[in-house]
């Protein structure tokens, strides 16, 4: 019997690899307890936009970010953008709602190398490595944007557990800003969902939180693929979050 449920379980994870989907993880946890938990939480990968956490974090802790709609910045080379939606002026709602990566590069090239390494360091954030692509000295705008900074879904969950309960190590003010930013809808349940998206075209994360009175369940979701997705997998991981939450809470 044990023999058959392994290689079921084998079969299991050929049938994944086959359909493209080479890793995922999902993890839930409320008031420190895990609720649900499933795939390899432990293996860190790059934050990609979900890093915008941190960036936000960092910039309102500066005074480089002053509310949610100061500053309001353009970038210098619309032409070069190949996303629309992240073409013309974006404050610190815009930026975030629209995942746009030149807002967050500003604020780090305001922030400087030296502070954003210390920042990542005290925050304990993931491997903390913030060095960049080899030998091209592009750190601090580029370490999160599938670089040398990694961290792993456990490590998600962990850093908003801080963040939900003001407990990181910059100011409450910096920490309430950031959570407003991430703010992002009410749920048919009640539940008020916080979160950020992140990816590329073969990996994709959602990870967040959903609040209710008192009641708060931390989460992550993680993705990758082989082969690329058909449509932005940050987006298949928000999806596929609201379906596992729904279940979790009948």
């Amino acid at each position: 019997m044990r023999r058959k449920s392994a290689i079921m379980a084998l079969l299991g994870c050929l049938f994944i690899n086959l359909s493209g989907a080479a890793t995922e993880c999902f993890i839930a946890k409320e008031g420190g307890k895990i609720l649900q938990k499933e795939g390899d939480c432990a293996q860190a990968y790059s934050p990609c936009s979900t890093f915008k956490i941190v960036i936000a974090l960092i910039g309102y802790d500066e005074g480089i970010l002053k509310d949610a709609t100061t500053p309001a910045w353009i970038y210098g080379e619309q032409e070069t953008l190949k996303r629309a939606v992240c073409k013309g002026q974006h404050t610190p709602s815009t930026w975030m709602k629209n995942s746009c990566v030149w807002y967050s590069q500003m604020i780090m090239q305001k922030v400087g190398m030296e502070k954003f390494k210390g920042y990542v360091e005290k925050l304990r954030y993931g491997n903390q490595d913030v060095a960049g692509d080899d030998g091209k000295d592009n750190g601090l705008t580029q370490a999160w944007l599938e670089s040398s900074l990694k961290i792993s879904p456990e490590g998600q969950v962990h850093f908003l557990e801080s963040l939900i309960h003001s407990a990181l190590p910059v100011s409450a003010e910096a920490q309430a800003f950031t959570r407003a930013l991430i703010n992002l809808e009410v749920l048919p349940n009640g539940w008020q969902l916080y979160g950020k998206t992140g990816g590329g075209d073969r990996q994709g994360w959602f990870v967040g939180w959903i609040q209710k009175g008192n009641r708060h369940i931390v989460f992550a979701q993680y993705i990758a693929q082989k082969k690329d997705a058909p449509s932005p997998l940050g987006l298949v991981a928000k999806e596929k979050v609201k379906e596992k939450l729904a279940a979790l809470l009948k």
